[in-house]
């Protein structure tokens, strides 16, 4: 299994810009997708974006598509996912995902093996 740390959560001013990290380590190898989630609380967690790990290409939700960045370091086997022009309806709890080998969908939260703790993000209004 994958096991995922994240990290560079924070408080930033509305209109700012933050870097989340997802660094993986375990069986990394068998690395096949990762995507960025996020939770509020009450709310079902909201699907981001995503990155195929061999090829690097993105997938986004349209509510994000315009603000959010989702690249990966292979050598360091982490995502990253900058959030641009920050408002008052992102503070959320972050969560990154992996999922090894192939299928699912990259949008479906149940199609992730492994997920990071969550790093809380607040936007300062």
């Amino acid at each position: 299994q994958v096991q995922l740390v994240e990290s560079g959560g924070g408080l930033v001013q509305a209109g700012g810009s933050l870097r989340l990290s997802c660094a993986a380590s375990g069986r990394s190898f068998s690395l096949y997708r990762m995507g960025w989630f996020r939770e509020t609380p009450g709310k079902e967690r909201e699907f981001l974006g995503a990155v195929s790990w061999s090829n690097g290409v993105t997938s986004y939700a349209d509510s994000v598509k315009s603000r959010f960045t989702i690249s990966r370091d292979k050598s360091a086997i982490t995502m990253y996912l900058q959030m641009n022009s920050l408002k008052p309806e992102d503070p959320a709890v972050y969560y990154c995902a992996a999922k090894a080998y192939g299928g699912g969908d990259y949008s479906n939260v149940g199609s992730y093996d492994s997920w990071g703790q969550g790093t809380q993000v607040t936007v300062s209004s």
